[in-house]
This record gives C-alpha cells, structure tokens and sequence, in this order.
C-alpha cells in the first residue's frame, strides 16, 4: 500500500512541465525558423528566387541567427527559472530577424511573416496578455515600418494593407493563444489536483481498511489472495508473505466460501482459523453484484464482539448503579443526621459513643462510594489541550500543598528542565494526580516514617511525554497489583476501590495509558503515558507490518 505525502501545492508541477514543454517548443521552432531563413539566403545561383537585396548581409543575419537558435536550444534546461525573461529576450530576436529578412528578401515576406506569428503564439502562451500584445505590436511596427521605408520607391499600397493584416492576425492568435494557454494550465492544475485528492482518498480508504479491527481479505476465483489487512493476516496466524493460497492458508475458511458461492448459504458458526488465535465468524461480499472473479471475506472476532457486548452491560449497569446511588443518598444522609444528634447527647455512655462514631465512619466511607459512582455515570468528554507539563506539575502540587495538610510527608515535583509537551484535558488529568498522589501520601510509606512522594516528568521513549508518581513506600505486591484497577477493589479497611479505576478511565478518555511500574530498591510507580502534540506529517502507517498483494 502506498504511503506518500501528497505535494502541498499540487498545481505548481503540472504548470511547470506546461511551461517546459512551450519553452522547447518555441526553441525547437525557432532553429527551424534559422534553417529557413539559412536556405533562403544560401539558394542555388541558378535560382532567382527570392532575391537578395544585400546578399552578404544575408549570410551573416540567417548565420548570427542560426548560432542564437542553436545557444538557446542547448540553453533551454538552465533558463527554464527564468522562462518570461528568456522568451521576452528571445522574442525581440525573432522579432529583429523576421524585419531584417523581410527587407533583404523581399519575394519570402508572406512566409517570414507567417513565421513569426508562430513565435508570437507561442510566446504568448508563457507571458503575461499585456507582455504579449506589446511584442504583436512590435512586430507589426516593424512590418509597418518596412513597408514605409519602401514606399518611396514602388507603390507600397498594397503592401501597407498586407502588413496591417498581419498586424491584426498577430494580436489575435497572440491574444487566443494566451487565452488558451491560461485555460489549459488551469486545467492540468484542477485534472492534477483532482489526481492528488484520489490518491490521498485512496490512501485514506486504503488505511482505514488495513487499521479496521476486523479482518478484510480479497479473494479471485483461483482461490487466490489479492489483499489483505493487518487483522486478518493476525487471525490467520501471521503466514508469511508468500503465503496466497487460501486453500492452504486456510482450508476451513476455503470451504466456507466454496459452499457459500455454490448454495448461496452462509455458516454463521464461529471458527477457529490457526492455533492461538481468537475465533472468528466469516462472512462474504462480492466485489459486484454479477461479479464472481474476486470476493471480500470479513473475520469478525468473537472475542471483540464479546467485548462489546460486555461494554454495553457495564454502561447500562453505570446507569442502574447512578440511580440506585442516587435513591441511597437521601436515606444515607437521614441516618448520618441522626448519628451527628445522637453523638452530641450529653448521656450517652462510652459503648453507645462508640457506635455512633462507628455510624458516621461508615456513612462517610458510603458517601464516598456513591460520589465516586455518580461521577463514573456522568464523567464528560474530555477538552484536550496542549500543555507544558512540567510547569503544569509545579502547579499542581502548589496547589496540593495549600489545599490539602501534609504535615511532615514530603512532595515535590522532578522535572528535567527540557520542556515536555502533552495533550490533555487539564481538569481531568488533575483529577488523575490527586487521586494517585492522595494514594502514595496514604499508602506510600514505611511504618514510622513520613511519605516521599515524587511528580516525576520527563520524555519515554519515542519522546512521549510521562507523567510518574512515585512513592517509597513497601510497594504493591504482583497478586495485587494485577487488581489494583479493577473496580470496588481495595486492600484498605475504608477504601472504596474506586479511585484507580476512576483514573484509569479518566486517562484513557484522554488517550493516555495508565500502569503501575515497581519501584527497584523499594516503592511504587504509576506512570502515566500522554499523548504528544501533533507533529508535521510522516507514515501513517509506521510500524504497521505490510499487507500482502
């Protein structure tokens, strides 16, 4: 599949070879025009046709003018930055030449002035309309002019009518030709830039099938793959390039589609297509509706489609559980109004105290529990940003410290100067760092010792931006760490098994990884992997591994 980068300005080439082939041809016509001119003044003396005024002037004019026809010829690549210029200079030669040969061989004037409205045409189809209508007039000047210097020796009459007609013919063919050349540039500019929007479509579409999640291959009547996309070459169990038989790839999807072509039947029934792999469920497609020749197969994975069906249930349990919390909310507060009365009796035995305080321990830890559920169920989409995140961390803990007594623990932010860029909604990302910092404060620390808590920022690999908290505390043991984000699970007597899980979701709504990393030495790490600031256009497809043709 191909992976380049359309040109950013897609008229600038086809205007350019435009330019280059009218600049040739001019060059090529001119040494044409020379060699005519060379046979004209170099004629057989036994042919009195045309005759030469000045014989010798003759030679040296067609013989100058045939050596600059040549030089410009040769020269044409190197000029071609400067094509107005070169055409404008060389017009004023043609233009000379042309008067000069009229004068000396008077018999040619009709072909010599038809010549030259040749290079007038083709001039006009590089310059601007003004440029071009300024050399017709030359030109017509200096047929004019001929004529006039004439008239004191024959009746020039005729010959003035025959030098204005061509007068009027060079600024028509001129003007006509510019208009042409305008409209031809413009339509090789719009047929190019049509061909570019194709191409970057067909690489769009192109892309988005080989990133699909479901497997796409195509498939002719010999049974032969023609394409085929990342996932499927994953569910058929990473065959080789070579690999192109869908008979030997995989004989029970090369059954399935026999079976389907002959009886118009599809088995639905899932099917494992190579070891290790998930199971799929294929389905067919022509190409076109009386179209045989080549087919598209599609592996839908079941584990996906599982997933899915899981991810529906647990929204439509978020909404349940949000209503249920809200429902709990109002008894709860009814039973911790009544605790906070009883506690405030002044005979009330030491026992009695002590389950009242009992009482409001757990409507606290409940409260929090329903909080943390109403904002899972009502969590909005996430407003990326582009921030700096080291200055953003220094912020963040700034405002810790004023909010939140750390007494003696300790909190600072390790940051190594350079600056590190990141895309993130910035309300959401600190509701991740309060969470994972309130954690290490709480958790992170060895039994007698006050909390070290690190924000650590920096570049991982790749240069993507990292955002860690770090703490030195026992660390998290690998039984646990495996549940650490799962929801309602927590090892603290009045956790909620809320918070990491929260974060977690939190983050990947703002398209940022969130894992736990052990601490050598001692301690816990939850790095936190953002997403880079876009950068100037690369491979879409980097990394991706190539599709078979």
């Amino acid at each position: 599949m191909s992976n380049t980068v359309a040109p950013a300005f897609p008229s600038a080439r086809p205007a350019a070879v435009a330019v280059r082939h009218e600049l040739f041809f001019l060059n090529y016509f001119r040494m044409a025009q020379a060699l005519v001119y060379i046979g004209l003044a170099f004629s057989p003396p036994g042919l009195e046709w045309p005759k030469l005024n000045q014989p010798d002037f003759a030679h040296g004019m067609s013989l100058l003018y045939l050596m600059f026809a040549l030089g410009v010829l040769l020269l044409t690549r190197r000029l071609m930055p400067y094509a107005k210029l070169t055409v404008s200079a060389t017009l004023v030669v043609d233009i000379a030449a042309a008067v000069m040969a009229v004068t000396m061989m008077h018999d040619a004037r009709i072909g010599i002035a038809m010549m030259l409205a040749v290079n007038l045409s083709a001039g006009a189809l590089v310059l601007p309309l003004r440029l071009s209508c300024f050399f017709a007039a030359m030109a017509t000047l200096g047929m004019l002019g001929h004529t006039l210097a004439e008239t004191s020796q024959v009746d020039a009459s005729p010959e003035l009518l025959e030098s204005g007609l061509f007068g009027l013919a060079y600024f028509a063919s001129t003007t006509l030709c510019h208009v042409l050349g305008r409209q031809l540039r413009a339509t090789e500019a719009l047929a190019e830039q049509r061909s570019t929007d194709l191409a970057n479509l067909s690489q769009v579409n192109e892309l988005i099938i080989r990133r699909m999640k479901t497997g796409v291959l195509l498939v002719d009547d010999a049974n032969r793959i023609h394409q085929i996309n990342e996932s499927a070459w994953m569910l058929l169990g990473n065959p080789s390039a070579d690999q192109r038989d869908l008979g030997r790839l995989a004989p029970e999807l090369s059954r399935r589609l026999y079976h389907w072509m002959t009886s118009g039947k599809l088995d639905e029934t899932a099917t494992q297509l190579a070891d290790g792999v998930p199971e799929v469920v294929p389905r067919f497609s022509r190409l076109a509706p009386s179209d045989d020749s080549h087919v598209l197969i599609f592996l839908d994975d079941t584990s996906l489609l599982s997933r899915r069906a899981e991810e529906l249930t647990l929204s439509s349990l978020g909404r349940l559980s949000a209503s249920i919390a809200h429902e709990i909310r109002n008894p709860l507060a009814a039973i911790r109004y009544s605790a906070q009365l009883l506690a405030e009796s002044t005979d009330m035995n030491p026992s009695d105290s002590r389950m009242v305080e009992i009482i409001n321990n757990h409507c606290v830890r409940l409260n929090e529990i329903i909080e943390n559920i109403l904002q899972l169920s009502r969590r909005e989409r996430s407003r990326p940003e582009t921030l700096d995140l080291g200055r953003w961390a220094h912020a963040f803990v700034d405002e810790y410290k004023q909010g939140n007594d750390i007494g003696g623990d300790s909190l600072k932010v390790i940051h190594t100067g350079s600056p590190v860029a990141a895309v993130a909604d910035p309300q959401q990302l600190q509701q991740v760092l309060w969470n994972l910092v309130q954690n290490a404060l709480r958790y992170g620390r060895m039994p007698g010792e006050p909390a070290r808590v690190m924000v650590v920022v920096r570049h991982g690999e790749h240069g993507v931006p990292l955002l860690e908290v770090i703490d030195r505390g026992p660390g998290i043991a690998p039984k646990v760490a495996a549940q650490i984000f799962e929801p309602f699970y927590t090892t603290h007597e009045y956790g909620t098994g809320l918070g990491l899980y929260l974060a977690r979701q939190m983050s990947e709504a703002n398209q940022a990884a969130l894992e736990y990393v052990r601490v050598a030495g001692g301690g816990s790490c939850f790095r936190l992997v953002l997403t880079p600031p876009a950068r100037h256009p690369s491979d879409p497809a980097d990394g991706a591994r190539a599709a078979m043709r």
